[in-house]
């Protein structure tokens, strides 16, 4: 891949691993009127986690990131088909994976960028209207 492409999939991959990181009632007010289903949000992760090797290999990550982002990816297979159905926000409270997915994408930011308190991306709004 391009490194336009490589720097893209950086800033997504810790994008999302910050919305992961944020604290429960965060993430609860980020998913306002989102209605986001827990089974998109874990392919979204899961996504990131597997192009990080590539990524890693290309020196966009840095190897200890890829073993934070591979420990998020396990964590995530981890979750059975029937805590994957339903809304992602039902799932924060009920499910005590989620408690360790965050734990795990702090220290992946903390290692990446130092902090762990990252802007979370800008939720997409639901289209109205048909549009």
């Amino acid at each position: 891949m391009n490194l336009h492409g490589d720097a893209n999939l950086r800033a997504w991959t810790q994008r999302f691993m910050a919305l992961l990181a944020a604290d429960a009632e965060v993430q609860l007010a980020w998913l306002v009127e989102l209605g986001l289903e827990t089974e998109a949000v874990v392919e979204e992760a899961e996504f990131f986690c597997r192009i990080c090797e590539g990524l890693t290999e290309r020196g966009v990550f840095e190897p200890e990131n890829l073993r934070d982002l591979q420990a998020i990816g396990r964590c995530l297979a981890g979750i059975d088909d029937a805590a994957r159905t339903g809304l992602w926000a039902d799932a924060l409270v009920t499910d005590p994976a989620w408690d360790a997915i965050r734990h795990l994408a702090r220290q992946f930011l903390l290692t990446a960028l130092g902090d762990w308190r990252q802007p979370l991306p800008r939720p997409l709004r639901p289209r109205t209207n048909g549009h």
